[in-house]
């Protein structure tokens, strides 16, 4: 489990923070349990719920008991919502952004981000990545990539370029120098189940 300071954001305490911080500010309207954000973070279920008691005592998020269940979500009056949202939209946003885009088209298998970003999330240290590379690989109509980068875009403020691959050439990437390359470095999968779609 990493302990140390993310790539993508040195100042952020830990990758797991990150990791519930772009869950919650990017859709400050919804909530989550801890087991949601443990099951869409990967992380153990005592690491989730003490970084989420430290952002709930420094005021970033607010909780709720609903039962037994314990609600998180986004604190909409902290002061500093607005630019810390910008932050982690820049850093951490692509996964649960993109994976929910991704999840509602047609004709896509597997998709994931690979680049610089994808490196830079895995831990390889460099500098900001200054645009986010999409890998999709299936059968999707290009107006609806084109739709979904556009979207993230905006929702990111970064440049998205999305490439789409037929699952042949994905399963024989040694007839391919691109797709060898991009097997060769990191991949971040994208979740087509959208674990960011918790309860409302």
């Amino acid at each position: 489990m990493r302990t140390s300071p993310p790539a993508l954001a040195p100042y952020l305490r830990s990758h797991t923070q990150a990791q519930i911080l772009a869950l919650l500010v990017l859709y400050p309207q919804r909530s989550a349990t801890i087991a949601e954000i443990t099951r869409a973070t990967g992380a153990p279920g005592a690491v989730v719920h003490k970084e989420v008691s430290r952002l709930v005592d420094a005021g970033v998020l607010v909780d709720t008991r609903v039962g037994r269940a314990r609600l998180v979500q986004a604190n909409p009056d902290y002061r500093l919502l607005a630019p810390l949202t910008q932050i982690i939209a820049a850093t951490y946003g692509p996964v649960p952004v993109l994976s929910a885009l991704v999840a509602d088209v047609p004709g896509i298998d597997e998709a994931y981000l690979f680049g610089s970003w994808a490196a830079r999330h895995e831990g390889q240290p460099g500098d900001q990545p200054g645009d986010i590379d999409v890998l999709v690989i299936g059968t999707p109509d290009r107006a609806s990539l084109n739709d979904i980068a556009r979207t993230a875009e905006q929702t990111l403020a970064t440049p998205v370029s999305i490439t789409k691959v037929t699952p042949a050439a994905w399963a024989n990437p040694d007839t391919d120098p691109f797709l060898r390359t991009v097997r060769s470095r990191p991949l971040v999968r994208l979740d087509l189940s959208t674990p960011v779609q918790v309860a409302s």
